[in-house]
């Protein structure tokens, strides 16, 4: 496995901002526009997901980032939510609602598997060498 240097080298963080980069294309096409707070939510939750990947990273400890992943998660399901929402107050698509609910759990799949793995990693981070 290659070393991770950097946040933006994460795939559950480049996943992340696929996400955002999706709600933003529902935001702006779809009847999302109309409606302030579930726009709203969803572009903070989306960000949230990949902002606070990149914060529990740069924490520099395996116990802050797993909190900060779960907080990412949450903000996963948060988006799910918000998409049965949208779609049943017919402001987005179906299409629209299962490809974003496929791609937010696939992501949130990811986010529990690498708190799995730092979980059980002998390493605990950079601030401890």
């Amino acid at each position: 496995m290659a070393k991770i240097e950097k946040f933006e080298d994460l795939e559950i963080w480049k996943m992340a901002r696929e996400i955002c980069q999706y709600v933003d294309y529902l935001i702006q096409n779809t009847n999302l526009k109309s409606n302030y707070s579930i726009k709203d939510q969803m572009d903070r939750s989306s960000g949230s997901i990949m902002d606070n990947i990149a914060e529990g990273f740069e924490r520099n400890g395996n116990r802050e980032f797993i909190q900060f992943l779960s907080i990412a998660k949450g903000s996963s399901g948060e988006l799910k939510s918000q998409s049965y929402r949208s779609f049943d107050k017919k402001l987005i698509s179906e299409e629209q609602h299962l490809k974003l609910n496929e791609i937010v759990e696939l992501e949130k799949n990811k986010i529990a598997a690498m708190m799995n793995y730092l979980n059980n990693c002998e390493i605990k981070g950079l601030k401890f060498k």
